[in-house]
């Protein structure tokens, strides 16, 4: 069995060291990517939130139109 020494173990705990570092840069970089994703959803829903609105304004002023035009059942105001 071959002999364990100080520098063996010590070249061990380097190469291990470095390791956990690149380890730890890649979850820096997983993170930095994960909260630029998240920003883009965000965006994303708040646009698709303005459609929404944007429709049921356009929904509303037809609803007016047809009403005034005596187009529907309901009465006109």
């Amino acid at each position: 069995m071959a002999e364990v020494s100080n520098e063996l173990i010590f070249e061990v705990l380097k190469a291990v060291r470095e390791r956990l570092g690149n380890i730890e840069a890649g979850f820096v970089e997983v993170r930095t990517e994960l909260r630029a994703m998240r920003g883009h959803l965000v965006a994303m829903q708040t646009g698709i939130a303005n459609l929404y609105v944007g429709y049921s304004n356009i929904e509303a002023r037809l609803s007016r139109f047809e009403r005034r035009l005596e187009l529907t059942d309901a009465p006109a105001t």
